[in-house]
């Protein structure tokens, strides 16, 4: 079926179709936990790629859907450009993370209950919200028979949660076919109000980069035996003292580019003494880097290399000395660093020989996209039919998002997903009580509406 023509304008101000709610409470309860693929079988996500032909006939019957790898979709709706003008690609993934079955939820985490204008459950917020608006939004326009200026590619993920493998392959496909995207958009930030200390109003985080991601197993052999007489250095000590010495000081810190074009932003918005020392901030990135470094958290992650114990192994029973023992040591590296230096001054900082590093698995931190150009602005300009008054602020994402397989060979990378998320919101992303409020599933859509509508 051919697509629609091209229409004027008014488009963007169609009124959106009902049952938003209700179309993400029916993709919040297909349970797409990738991590628990080989428990629940295919199961699930078949059914999501059936839900999303039901839900949005129109997608289903305007645009080209190629498969890559089982979990991988890649939607295209043919625009009035040639294709070699590059496409604008928005992402999304639909597989969700694990439930402990024992938390107190609310409401339970796969119902997608909906109540007080709010979408309750698992995915609501990482990443099957986001996802749904970006299908309303295309879904509307069709229906309004609109037709975008240049391609745009749909590129949705059924394992991001376990190493986005259908993301890299999507992303080799345009590669392998020379086919440079214009912008790409994926999760990341968020429009959040008050994001530091004396900054007033809404800020749309835009991320223009993410840091690396870097696994390590750090294993150690010692005598076995019996617990009763232990010798001076056990494999579990060694470990320990292994861990022990991958402290918050392990890498130096720095403030890249976008932190202190962040600062900038927040100086123009800031009240009392705030303005002056964001300004100070923003002109001096060596000092940003120590202040920021010296709060700890979230603040300090975006400055430097962090590095976290989260798994600990060996044994067999209380009264044995084991006669090797490890750690699984998460690390995500900070913009302008590589995984071969971190390796390098991971081992330093252990100064242990009998301690083996290993690396399970290494992704390079992306580089900065601009904010200079064309496709930052376009975004802005989505935010101002969106959530006007909000700025558009870069930063660093700490996450890893599908987006790192594009940032590799395609310069415009940027990771936002359209909704306000309060930080108790923020906290519940693989967390308890995971929610999303409808009238920003509305704004969300309305955001990526006036994206593609802008289109040129």
């Amino acid at each position: 079926m051919n697509p629609p023509a091209a229409v004027p304008p008014a488009a963007a101000r169609l009124t959106p179709r009902p049952g938003m709610a209700e179309r993400l409470s029916r993709m919040i309860q297909l349970p797409t936990v990738s991590a628990e693929l080989e428990q629940r079988g295919m199961a699930p996500f078949d059914a999501f790629v059936a839900l999303i032909g039901e839900l949005y006939p129109l997608v289903h019957a305007h645009l080209e859907l190629s498969r890559h790898t089982e979990l991988g979709l890649l939607f295209r709706w043919r625009g009035r450009r040639s294709a070699a003008d590059g496409p604008l690609v928005l992402m999304a993934h639909y597989d969700v993370v694990p439930v402990d079955e024992s938390d107190p939820w609310t409401h339970p985490p796969f119902e997608g209950h909906v109540e007080g204008g709010w979408v309750y459950g698992r995915g609501t917020l990482d990443d099957k919200g986001p996802l749904l608006v970006i299908l309303e939004a295309v879904e509307n326009l069709l229906a309004a028979g609109f037709r975008p200026a240049r391609d745009v590619c749909l590129s949705f993920g059924g394992n991001e949660e376990t190493f986005g493998a259908a993301a890299r392959e999507i992303a080799a496909s345009f590669h392998t076919a020379g086919e440079l995207p214009w912008l790409v958009l994926d999760e990341g930030g968020a429009v959040v109000d008050a994001p530091l200390p004396f900054v007033t109003g809404d800020a749309a985080m835009i991320g223009v980069a993410e840091k690396g991601v870097l696994t390590l197993r750090l294993s150690a052999r010692g005598e076995g035996g019996h617990a009763s007489a232990p010798p001076p250095m056990t494999a579990v000590r060694r470990i320990g003292r292994a861990v022990q010495r991958l402290d918050a000081g392990t890498f130096r810190s720095h403030a890249p580019t976008a932190i202190t074009r962040m600062l900038g932003v927040f100086a123009r918005r800031a009240r009392g003494a705030g303005r002056p020392l964001y300004r100070l901030l923003a002109a001096a990135p060596w000092l940003a880097a120590r202040v920021f470094a010296r709060m700890g958290g979230e603040t300090a992650a975006f400055v430097r290399t962090t590095v976290a114990a989260t798994m600990a192994a060996g044994g067999t029973a209380a009264n044995v000395l084991p006669s090797q023992a490890s750690a699984t040591v998460n690390l995500r590296i900070a913009i302008g660093e590589t995984v071969e230096a971190t390796v390098a001054r991971v081992r330093r900082r252990i100064a242990d020989p009998k301690v083996e590093v290993t690396v399970i698995e290494g992704d390079e931190p992306s580089p900065e996209s601009a904010v200079d150009n064309a496709q930052f602005a376009a975004l802005a300009g989505a935010l101002r039919a969106s959530y006007p008054g909000a700025d558009a602020v870069p930063y660093i994402m700490m996450q890893a998002s599908d987006s790192r397989h594009f940032h590799r060979f395609s310069p415009a990378v940027y990771r936002f997903a359209p909704l306000r998320m309060s930080a108790a919101q923020r906290a519940s992303i693989h967390g308890v009580d995971e929610r999303v409020e409808i009238a920003s599933l509305e704004a969300g859509e309305r955001f990526h509406r006036a994206l593609i509508e802008a289109l040129e």
